[in-house]
């Protein structure tokens, strides 16, 4: 079930959802906004000849903080990773979906390439994957609105939550713009 507005409001007030910091201003009809955070991971193209998702490539990107009252640019075609200025922390019975601005979208700005879920239990940065479908570069300035989160009321409470030991959790508890941690688990036939 999606919560509304004032399911979302009762989740705050109650702590059960924690949003860091909290605008309540920024609640929807049915979602809350996020806000772009100041640092973005950088791709490292001349690193490596490809990319392993089976392989640890710790150089494969590079952290920049952009300096106060600067914008980053996001040219065409750009793909980098950000994150949400707000921390979130969810129960194990509450789920969330980030979703892009319509605005920006129409911009030709995309949030995130897949990873659009939060499961229950996580708490962090959520961490977005920025692409630039446009044909001319996009101004990201930190603060400001980047997405919104929605979420979900499951059935029942998860028997394992995001964050316990049986789900091998790789993003717990992150802060900033995270790369990759497939290679921890993947698996080769």
């Amino acid at each position: 079930m999606l919560l509304s507005d004032g399911d979302i409001r009762a989740q705050l007030e109650s702590g059960r959802v924690q949003i860091d910091p909290l605008d309540v201003g920024m609640v929807q009809p049915s979602s809350i906004d996020v806000r772009l955070d100041r640092f973005f991971r950088l791709f490292d193209n001349h690193k490596y000849p490809f990319i392993d998702p089976g392989a640890d490539q710790p150089e494969l990107t590079r952290l920049v903080e952009v300096e106060e009252g600067e914008p980053f640019v996001l040219h065409p075609g750009e793909f980098v990773l950000g994150s949400t200025f707000e921390s979130v922390t969810l129960p194990d019975d509450v789920a969330a979906r980030v979703e892009g601005k319509s605005s920006l979208g129409r911009l030709g700005l995309l949030t995130h390439a897949t990873a659009g879920f939060v499961d229950p239990g996580f708490m962090g940065h959520i961490t977005l994957e920025l692409s630039n479908v446009a044909t001319l570069p996009i101004k990201l300035w930190p603060g400001m609105k980047i997405g919104q989160l929605c979420f979900f009321q499951l059935t029942s409470p998860a028997q394992n939550p995001y964050g316990s030991a049986a789900t091998g959790s790789h993003y717990q508890g992150q802060r900033g713009p995270t790369p990759s941690r497939s290679f921890e688990r993947f698996v080769r036939f």
